[in-house]
């Protein structure tokens, strides 16, 4: 067992630096273009919702950018100015998450229009329907991948929280 464990560490670490990041990639049909042209090598960089470095103090970054791709972290229903959770129904609530996806994506010098993945937490299963008409409004042509899952809960009481995976040109 030890052995496997091994192979397993050195494939995620050779995946995450060198050349080991083309083949990471393309192990998961991305494209080596979207990591760093010409150099073989990506670096990690992390990325704030407002385009300033990120807080020492931070226990997570809004965003990583590794290359060219950018990995954005779950954003939840909260107003970024009050920090309070949206008001109102669920479709407003969706709408404040993609809203800050799109804040964090931008900040990083990327668009909703590049985005590869998205992953959906709702409290309730059964504002999928009403989720999914705000979602589809902010990715009308070529919409990303998507996964949708219920939670029991998430932080700050947000009744919804979008993460994503895209890509920085």
């Amino acid at each position: 067992m030890k052995k496997n464990d091994s192979i397993r560490r050195t494939f995620l670490r050779n995946t995450l630096t060198g050349s080991g990041a083309i083949a990471g990639v393309a192990a998961l049909g991305v494209p080596s273009s979207a990591l760093a042209k010409g150099k073989g090598r990506a670096t990690k960089k992390a990325i704030s919702r407002d385009g300033k470095p990120v807080s020492p103090e931070a226990i997570f970054s809004p965003a990583i950018q590794l290359g060219q791709l950018l990995f954005v972290s779950g954003q939840g229903a909260h107003d970024p100015t009050t920090h309070k959770v949206e008001a109102g129904p669920i479709s407003s609530q969706v709408r404040q998450c993609l809203e800050n996806v799109k804040a964090v994506l931008e900040a990083a010098g990327s668009s909703m229009d590049r985005a590869l993945k998205c992953t959906v937490f709702l409290k309730e299963i059964g504002d999928y329907q009403e989720m999914n008409k705000v979602y589809h409004s902010f990715f009308t042509k070529d919409p990303p991948a998507r996964s949708t899952v219920a939670v029991k809960d998430l932080p700050g009481d947000s009744p919804v929280e979008i993460e994503c995976i895209a890509y920085v040109d």
